[in-house]
C-alpha cells in the first residue's frame, strides 16, 4: 500500500512538472515570435528609411492614387450638404397664357387653392414679376426701354407636404391641363436630377476607385518585389538553417505595411491640400449667394481611416507577392 502510495505521488509530481514545463516552453515561444515581430518591423522600418528618395517616390505614387476616389467622394460629400439645404417642400409654377387677364388669374388661383391636394396657392402678376427682376437682376435701365411687359402672370403653388414626390409629378400634369396655363413646371424637378447626377457619381467613384485600388496592389507588388530579389541569398541561408516560410514573409509583410501606411498618410495630406486651396474661392462664391456654406475636408476619423486602408492594402499586396515569390526561392 505505501509503494503504491509513492507511485501515485510521483507520478501526480510528474504530471506536474510536465505541464509547468509545457507552459514554460509555450510562453518562451510566444515571447520569441512577439520579438522577432518587433525586430522585423524595426528592420523594415530602417530598410524604408535607408532609401529616402525611392521611398518617398513610392509613397506619392501611392498616396495619388487612393486620393483621387478619396478627393471625388469627399466632393460629392459636400455637393449632398449642399443640396440638403436646398431640399424644401415641391412648389408648381404655372406659368398663364399672355391672353389671360388679372380676374381671370385671381379666380384661377382661388380655384386651385379650394383643391385637396394643395396647401397655398400664389399670385404673381406680370408687373410684380417684372419689377422684382429689376431689382434683383440690376437692369433697370434695359427694362425701361422695353415696349411691352415680356413676363407672362404666374401661378405658385405648393402642395401638401407628404414627402411623396410622384404625387407632385401627377398634380403638375393635372394643373397642365387647366385652361389658360401655358407651361407648369415642378421647381423640384431639377433637385431630383442632380440626386440622380450624385447617385452616378458615387458609382464612378466606386468604379474608379477599384481599379486605383488594382493599382496600388500591384505598385506595392512589384516592389516587393524587387526587395525579395534583393535580399534572395538572405532568404536562402535562412531557410538552409530551417528558418520557416512565415519567419521569411514577416519582415516583407512589414515592409508592405509601411509603405501602405505612408502612401495613406501623403493621400490624407494632398486632400487636405486641395481642401484648403479651394476652400477661400468657395466661401467667396456661397457668400454671393448670401449662404454660409465651406468645404468640408476628411476630418481626423478619415485620414486616420484612410491611413488604415492604405496600411491594409500594403499588407495584401506584400502578402501576395511574398507568397507567390518566395516558392520560386529554394536552397539547392
Amino acid at each position: 500500500m505505501i509503494g503504491r502510495s509513492k507511485a501515485k505521488a510521483a507520478a501526480s509530481v510528474g504530471r506536474r512538472e510536465g505541464a509547468s514545463q509545457s507552459r514554460t516552453g509555450l510562453r518562451d515561444r510566444f515571447r520569441a515570435w512577439l520579438r522577432h515581430h518587433r525586430l522585423s518591423a524595426a528592420d523594415s522600418m530602417t530598410r524604408v528609411m535607408d532609401n529616402p528618395l525611392s521611398s518617398a517616390m513610392t509613397w506619392l505614387v501611392i498616396g495619388i492614387a487612393l486620393a483621387l476616389p478619396t478627393g471625388l467622394n469627399v466632393a460629392l460629400e459636400n455637393v449632398s450638404q449642399l443640396s440638403s439645404s436646398w431640399d424644401s417642400p415641391a412648389q408648381i409654377s404655372l406659368f398663364l397664357q399672355d391672353g389671360v387677364t388679372d380676374e381671370q388669374a385671381t379666380a384661377l388661383q382661388s380655384e386651385l387653392a379650394g383643391r385637396s391636394d394643395v396647401a397655398t396657392a400664389r399670385f404673381v402678376s406680370r408687373d410684380e414679376a417684372l419689377e422684382e427682376f429689376r431689382v434683383l437682376s440690376g437692369f433697370a435701365d434695359l427694362l425701361d426701354s422695353l415696349d411691352s411687359n415680356p413676363l407672362p402672370h404666374l401661378l405658385l403653388v405648393s402642395p401638401l407636404e407628404d414627402g411623396n414626390q410622384s404625387r407632385a409629378a401627377e398634380l403638375r400634369s393635372q394643373l397642365q391641363e387647366y385652361p389658360g396655363v401655358a407651361q407648369a413646371v415642378l421647381d423640384m424637378e431639377w433637385l431630383q436630377r442632380l440626386n440622380s447626377l450624385m447617385e452616378l457619381g458615387r458609382s464612378l467613384v466606386l468604379a474608379v476607385g477599384g481599379l486605383l485600388v488594382l493599382g496600388v496592389l500591384l505598385i506595392l507588388g512589384n516592389t516587393i518585389r524587387l526587395a525579395i530579389e534583393s535580399r534572395r541569398e538572405e532568404i536562402v541561408i535562412v531557410k538552409l538553417v530551417g528558418g520557416s516560410n512565415a519567419f521569411v514573409r514577416r519582415p516583407f509583410l512589414y515592409t508592405g505595411l509601411w509603405y501602405g501606411v505612408g502612401g495613406g498618410l501623403f493621400a490624407g495630406l494632398l486632400v487636405a491640400a486641395s481642401v484648403w486651396f479651394l476652400a477661400r474661392p468657395v466661401a467667396e462664391l456661397a457668400l454671393l449667394y448670401d449662404s454660409e456654406f465651406t468645404l468640408r475636408g476628411l476630418g481626423i476619423m478619415g485620414g486616420l481611416n484612410l491611413i488604415i486602408l492604405g496600411g491594409l492594402l500594403g499588407l495584401a499586396g506584400a502578402w501576395l507577392a511574398v507568397t507567390r515569390h518566395l516558392v520560386e526561392i529554394q536552397p539547392r
